[in-house]
């Protein structure tokens, strides 16, 4: 039996190869993997043979945002049981043994390893194929109620949640969202279900906007500075990971505000217009992955409180992943895409 499996080698290089048979380790489970979200880092490992500094040295198996059905359990009796439906937490947190690092917030260990990465030599695999062999402790289970579909939204909306998060209470303050993309509309969507008073994204594109009105979201173009300046808001979250989307994101503060570092910037130094940051007295904080909020950001999907609705805009065949990964490297045409590994 073949197992379909989305496997990056270079820059431009992705392929759809057979995997083989997983071999499960004693503390492994075998997953048949029923969807999976393709995410920033797996785009940014297609365009440019890596993601941050993590490069692409060898083939690896793409995927971290996956959702499945446990097929063969543990065999050292570690992780669910067989026929679990479960969602996949891909931390795996690790000390260099020279950094210190917080004990209670495991993803900030510095030599972590993350399903689907290649910091590491050899890389750390990912789940972007029809059976996987993953650690018993990576896996949580969800509700047979909740739909694998949008299970597989518990990996970005655990990164939204813990990003919110490190703003602290945000019931009945304002929150700007800046950019709408996948990340970004998780983000509104937590700060609703915490109680914002009034949520706002903005964004380039014409797509994102429109989606996240549908979704009872206020939303304006990332272009207008005047309206964004505008916002006032308590607490920004920069998701776009860009400079301007960072500018912005200080622009929209209201003095004495948060604002939340989320999306990832690149490497070296990034313009900040710190004056106003200083001057506004604006509280400036990362935020990075997520730690203990996956099994309740789950319980949140599955009771509908998380509201996740327009948020998927295509779900299509693993065997059509280039198709797939080129639609979701367009922020125009498309939200979060998902890969179907049980389809024909």
């Amino acid at each position: 039996m073949s197992n379909l499996a989305v496997v990056a080698y270079a820059a431009d290089d992705l392929r759809v190869e057979d995997a083989g048979t997983p071999v499960p380790a004693a503390d492994e489970a075998v997953v048949r993997i029923a969807y999976g979200g393709i995410c920033g880092s797996d785009l940014h490992y297609l365009r440019h043979g890596a993601a941050g500094a993590s490069i692409l040295r060898e083939p690896m198996i793409l995927g971290h945002e996956v959702s499945g059905v446990v097929v063969v359990e543990a065999a050292d009796g570690t992780g669910p049981a067989a026929g679990t439906p479960v969602a996949v937490h891909p931390l795996t947190p690790h000390g260099d043994g020279v950094t210190p690092w917080p004990a209670d917030r495991p993803n900030l260990a510095p030599a972590s390893s993350y399903l689907g990465s290649a910091l590491h030599l050899p890389h750390t695999q990912g789940a972007f194929a029809q059976r996987v062999a993953i650690p018993g402790r990576m896996l949580h289970e969800v509700p047979a109620s909740l739909d694998l579909r949008v299970a597989a939204l518990a990996e970005p909306a655990a990164v939204a949640w813990h990003g919110l998060a490190r703003a602290g209470d945000v019931r009945d303050r304002s929150v700007a969202v800046i950019g709408a993309g996948p990340i970004g509309q998780l983000v509104a969507s937590v700060a609703r279900r915490a109680g914002a008073s009034v949520v706002t994204v903005t964004d380039l594109h014409e797509k994102p906007r429109r989606i996240a009105e549908a979704r009872g979201i206020r939303s304006l173009d990332a272009r207008d500075a005047d309206a964004i300046s505008a916002l006032h808001a308590d607490v920004v979250v920069e998701s776009s990971g860009t400079e301007p989307g960072l500018s912005a994101a200080v622009s929209a503060a209201a003095r004495g505000g948060t604002v939340v570092l989320l999306g990832l910037q690149r490497a070296g130094d990034v313009a900040v217009p710190m004056s106003t940051a200083i001057t506004r007295e604006l509280t400036l904080t990362g935020s990075f992955r997520f730690a203990a909020e996956f099994d309740d950001v789950i319980a949140a999907l599955a009771d509908g409180s998380l509201d996740v609705s327009g948020i998927v805009s295509e779900v299509r065949p693993a065997a059509d992943a280039l198709a797939a990964f080129a639609l979701a490297a367009d922020p125009a045409s498309s939200c979060k895409v998902l890969l179907d590994f049980a389809a024909d």
